[in-house]
Formats: structure tokens, sequence, C-alpha cells
């Protein structure tokens, strides 16, 4: 892991960066600094707050921003669906043969993602969106299928263990009202978030507490342009973000 004291910082805390990734980054014209903050591995149902408490608190200071992975939020509200629960049909077999996997994973490729596809969205929808991406693929046009289907489908992970073994027959949803979230962990610990569902090519924004109002999703995501928490099992489900 990369590391590096920040200006005025006392030996106990240093910034450290997963492999591969850089501690700082410049953002909107500014320098900040990313610290990767190393949990266990964090079962379903265990406390959000729980976690803040014990891995956020004693590196915090006013001024910083935290990023918070969605799914770490996500285990902590038991959103997840099972193989049990999600049995693919013969719709969701066919459909996911013509789904392009990309380095980030297999996605609707599966076949069991594919039925909770249709499953939280009806057939016909999850068809028309699949012919509507076939069309826009022959244009050039790509992300047409998840962008039809909504977040929760978009968002859905797991059921693939490769890099995460205990994912291979669990999935993790998106979190439930993460703003709700993020404004209860700043009245419980004073820590000022956002939840970021982020892969290595993409990321999106899910919330952020009401301290941010000010700062647009773009300036927010700028931040962590280039993913610090990692897709492996670096197990840094939270980045603290301090300016220079």
């Amino acid at each position: 892991m990369e590391s590096t004291k920040g200006p005025g910082e006392s030996p106990a805390m240093e910034f450290s960066a997963n492999e591969g990734k850089s501690v700082t980054i410049q953002a909107d014209g500014k320098t900040y600094a990313r610290h990767a903050i190393k949990t266990h591995f964090v079962q379903v149902g265990e406390s959000y707050i729980d976690l803040m408490e014990k891995y956020v608190k004693p590196v915090w200071q006013p001024g910083d921003i935290l990023s918070a992975s969605e799914k770490v939020i996500a285990l902590c509200q038991k959103r997840i669906v099972t193989e049990d629960q999600v049995r693919p049909g013969f719709w969701a077999k066919v459909l996911c043969r013509f789904v392009h996997q990309t380095p980030a994973g297999p996605g609707m490729g599966l076949p069991v993602k594919m039925q909770f596809a249709i499953n939280c969205c009806g057939l016909w929808k999850v068809l028309k969106a699949a012919v509507c991406a076939a069309v826009d693929k022959l244009r050039g046009v790509h992300g047409t299928f998840y962008k039809m289907l909504g977040p929760e489908v978009r968002g859905l992970d797991g059921f693939y263990g490769r890099d995460i073994p205990e994912y291979a027959h669990m999935g993790v949803r998106i979190p439930s009202e993460p703003d709700k979230v993020c404004d209860e962990i700043y009245e419980k610990t004073g820590i000022v978030m956002m939840i970021v569902d982020a892969n290595d090519l993409d990321m999106e924004l899910l919330g952020k507490c009401s301290q941010l109002k000010d700062w647009t999703d773009k300036q927010l995501l700028a931040l962590i342009a280039d993913n610090p928490a990692g897709q492996d099992r670096q197990l840094t489900p939270f980045i603290l973000i301090r300016q220079q």
C-alpha cells in the first residue's frame, strides 16, 4: 500500500492507498489525500454505526469526507438475495446468453441475475430493454439495458465468487434510502459521508448527507475518480478524503 502523512499529521495518522492506487488526487484545482480504511469482512446484519465508531472515528477530523461502498451499507441493511430466492427460468437462461461481459464481471450474463431483473421489472419490460439494447449496440450506444431497468437491476452485485468467494451464492442489492443513512450516520457520529457504487469502469453516487448539499455529484465523484477502494478483496469499503 502506498502511504503518506498529511501536513501536520501526527505519527499515528498515515494515509494509505491500495496497491495500484494513489494517495492523492487533483480535483477542482485542489489536492485531496485519500486514506483506504481497512475493516474486517462485514457480515449481513452488522451495524453501520458500530463500523463507523470502530474504524472511521479514530482517524476522522472535521472537514473530512467519507466515501462508503454501497455494498457494506446494503449488507448492514440485510439487502441481500440468495440463489434459493432467485431460481432462473427459461427466459433468464436465454437472455443472459446475449449479455456482453465486461472486465468488471459477467453482470446480467449470469442467469440468476437476469432472473432477478425479471422478478423486479417484469418479463415484458426486460424483453423490451433487451431489444432496445441490441438496437443501440449496433449504433455504438452501450448501457441501454441497465438504464431502462433502473438502479435496482444496475446495482445488483454478487452471485460471482471470483474475487470474493462469500458472494458466489448471494446477491447484494443497492442500499435502501441512502440519503437518510448518511444523515443518520452524521447525527450519531458527526461523520460527513457519501455512499457510492463504484468499480474500475464506472461509478455512481447513490446518496450523500445534507452537509454535502453544496457539492454536486460530479464534484464528489471526482474525489474518488480512480476507485481508490479497489475492486477485489481489499476490505477497504471506507475511503477517508481530506483536502491538503
